[in-house]
């Protein structure tokens, strides 16, 4: 094992939302690492953090992780040194537990003689009572993460086999989470009996993978099979492929916010095409707001696809007014105070011709806090810009997430403090206008009973103030 010793936390990024993570697992494949590393490079939009590849050869297990992005943590050297044919990997991004070394993933324990290692996507809601309860009976923990009840579950549960151990676990755990457990013989999937958050399959030629998004699957030239369903358990060892159903009851409710704003646009996430829905949020965006302007524009890279759905719908031309670079590492020199807005100049830079003295539409995907919003309206206002119109391709966001995403308190939500009129004095802006959930709705080809739509209309489909006691664990 190569694993690296830190406790020194990294700066959170303010002002965009986050997701926790992305998962990439691969059974039957001679260079296992490497494909891993290839997976986690096409997810590494999911998280930036931390990262880690946990192999094995079917006798014993390897792990390398680090803080830090992909291409940082992995060399050519670091792989050759993790054989195996099984690979686990993941991206974080910290909603729960802080971003710590010791919180990075996958997470690995050894178990009656037997090694595990889990890696997860999403938030599991009685996490600290089921820790409760565990340390009341002996358990050790050694991180802050939620993800590693799970481990400790099947650990508690593994004298009935691992597939019943797995189940027992989902069947205490409430929550949102899409994860991959691996041992030295194989790998185990599962998904929340909601659905909360992406997980897919694939095969790669006489071998399998597993991954948050069908992106990475293109990536390593994987066939796509299909998603994992809710509440389901997908084994994968010597024996093949087998499927098993929790026994938990299911109801589909998938995170709208995937399609908005995480996922990456050339991955089919939830039976959809992101590029295509986002298109299609533009062109509903200028049936409800027919502006008059000179040219409409997105902030690289959020909003890019739905400006393109507005621009062809309205006849408005589309432009790149502001240029992204392309090469902002994960840490900069700070620069002396007087340069203001530093962080935000130093990744998009405008194009002063193209802008002064026009009608702008700006196309955002999202206002969460509403701090970056304001800065790019002001930095528009300063080249000269005549008008500054914003139009944002989802509802207002007005109750926080608790299925995994990081505006998880009310107060982080500038829609649920403030009226449309006083965002758009706030961020100073001539019109503010939001996609309504009808349209939302029309964009998407799945039922509205099928999603979660929580983040706009406090609807929660698993509810955050019901006790959880019963679903925990039970004394041993």
């Amino acid at each position: 094992m190569n694993q690296i010793s830190s406790t020194e936390p990294i700066e959170k990024r303010p002002g965009r939302p986050k997701d926790e993570c992305g998962v990439f697992a691969v059974y039957g494949h001679e260079e296992a690492a490497k494909m891993a590393y290839f997976g986690l490079y096409a997810l590494q939009h999911r998280g930036q953090e931390s990262t880690g590849i946990v192999v094995s050869d079917g006798t014993r297990i390897c792990e390398h992780k680090a803080m830090g992005l992909v291409p940082e943590v992995f060399t050519e050297e670091t792989l050759n040194r993790l054989p195996g044919h099984i690979a686990l990997g993941h991206v974080r991004y910290s909603t729960t537990g802080s971003s710590l070394l010791v919180n990075a993933q996958p997470f690995r324990v050894q178990y009656s003689g037997q090694s595990f290692a889990v890696a997860h996507n999403g938030n599991i809601l009685n996490a600290r009572q089921i820790r409760s309860k565990l340390e009341d009976s002996g358990s050790i923990f050694q991180t802050t993460m939620d993800s590693e009840v799970v481990l400790h579950l099947i650990a508690r549960h593994y004298r009935m086999g691992l597939e019943q151990a797995m189940i027992q676990a989902m069947m205490q755990m409430r929550g949102a989470y899409s994860m991959v457990v691996m041992t030295e013989k194989g790998l185990i999937a599962a998904k929340d009996p909601n659905g909360f958050r992406p997980l897919c399959l694939g095969r790669l030629n006489s071998g399998y993978v597993v991954a948050s998004e069908t992106c990475a699957l293109d990536l390593v030239e994987a066939e796509f099979i299909r998603e994992i369903e809710p509440g389901e358990i997908v084994i994968i060892d010597d024996q093949g492929l087998k499927t098993v159903p929790s026994g938990i009851p299911s109801h589909m409710s998938q995170c709208i916010f995937e399609l908005i704003y995480f996922a990456r646009p050339d991955s089919r996430v939830f039976g959809q095409n992101v590029y295509m829905f986002r298109k299609r949020q533009g062109e509903l965006l200028a049936k409800e707001y027919p502006i008059e302007a000179d040219l409409v524009m997105p902030f690289p890279d959020s909003g890019n696809y739905a400006a393109i759905g507005y621009a062809q719908a309205s006849g408005i031309p589309f432009e790149m007014g502001m240029i992204r670079n392309h090469y902002v590492g994960r840490t900069f020199i700070q620069p002396s105070q007087n340069m203001r807005d530093f962080g935000v100049k130093v990744k998009l830079n405008p194009v002063r011709e193209l802008l002064k003295g026009q009608r702008v539409i700006i196309m955002e995907d999202s206002i969460i806090r509403g701090t970056t919003a304001r800065s790019r309206v002001q930095t528009l206002r300063r080249i000269g810009a005549r008008e500054v119109h914003m139009l944002v391709s989802c509802p207002p966001h007005r109750f926080p997430c608790h299925y995994g995403i990081d505006f998880s308190t009310k107060g982080e939500l500038i829609a649920a403090r403030k009226s449309v009129e006083q965002i758009r004095d706030f961020a100073g802006l001539d019109s503010l206008g939001y996609l309504s959930i009808d349209s939302l709705k029309q964009a998407i080809d799945i039922p509205e009973n099928d999603l979660c739509l929580a983040c706009f209309n406090g609807n929660y489909p698993v509810p955050i103030d019901e006790a959880f006691s019963k679903y925990c664990l039970e004394s041993a």
